[in-house]
C-alpha cells in the first residue's frame, strides 16, 4: 500500500511538473505586462501544494523558480536579464528561492486552513488557490526590494513609475498584474483541487 501511494504521489508530481514546463514554453505561462511577466505558473504549484502537501508545493515551486531563473540567464525576461547583470546570486534568490518558499508556505497555509475550517473544504481550496499567487507577489517583490532596490536599474524603473519609496514602487509595479494573477489562480486552482482531493480520498 505504501509503495502504491508513493508511486501515485510521484506520478501526480511528474504530471504537474510537465504542466509547469508546458506553461513555461507556451504563451499561456507568461503574459508580458510592462517590465514584468504575469506568471500563471502559480496555478499548478497551488494545486500540488493543496492536493499533495507542502513538500510537493516546494518542489513545484522550485521547478517554477528554475524556469524563471533560466529565463533571466537567457535574457528572455527584460527585468531578469538586467538583475542578472547586477547580481547573479541575488537573481537566483529572487527567482528560485522565493518560488520554493511560495510552494512550501502555500501548502502549510492550506493545511492550517483545513484544520481551522474542517467543514469548509471548498472555501479552503479557493483560499489556498489565492494564497499561492499572493505569496508569489510578496516573496518575489520582497526579495527584489531587499536585494536590488538601490541598484541603478530598479531606481530608474522607480523614477519612471513615479515611486518615491519601496512600498509605492511595489504597488505601482505589480498592482494590476498581481490582481490578475490572484483571481486566475484562485479560481482555477480552487476549482481543480477540490474534486482532485475528493477523488484521492475515495481512492
Amino acid at each position: 500500500m505504501k509503495n502504491r501511494t508513493n508511486i501515485r504521489w510521484l506520478t501526480q508530481l511528474a504530471l504537474l511538473v510537465a504542466i509547469l514546463l508546458v506553461l513555461n514554453y507556451t504563451p499561456l505561462g507568461y503574459l508580458q505586462v510592462g517590465p514584468l511577466s504575469a506568471s500563471l505558473l502559480t496555478v499548478p504549484v497551488a494545486i500540488g501544494a493543496m492536493t499533495m502537501g507542502p513538500t510537493a508545493g516546494a518542489i513545484l515551486g522550485g521547478v517554477f523558480g528554475a524556469t524563471s531563473f533560466i529565463q533571466a540567464v537567457e535574457g528572455k525576461s527584460a527585468m531578469g536579464a538586467a538583475l542578472f547583470q547586477v547580481s547573479p546570486f541575488g537573481t537566483f534568490v529572487v527567482c528560485f528561492v522565493a518560488r520554493v518558499l511560495v510552494g512550501l508556505c502555500a501548502g502549510l497555509i492550506f493545511k492550517a486552513l483545513c484544520k481551522a475550517l474542517p467543514k469548509k473544504e471548498k472555501l479552503c481550496c479557493f483560499l489556498g488557490g489565492l494564497a499561492a499567487p499572493a505569496l508569489n507577489t510578496a516573496f518575489f517583490m520582497g526579495f527584489l526590494v531587499l536585494i536590488f532596490y538601490n541598484c541603478e536599474y530598479v531606481q530608474n524603473l522607480a523614477g519612471t513609475l513615479g515611486a518615491t519609496n519601496a512600498f509605492m514602487f511595489i504597488v505601482l509595479l505589480v498592482g494590476v498584474q498581481a490582481i490578475f494573477e490572484w483571481v486566475i489562480c484562485c479560481l482555477v486552482a480552487g476549482a481543480v483541487s477540490l474534486p482532485v482531493r475528493k477523488y484521492l480520498k475515495l481512492n
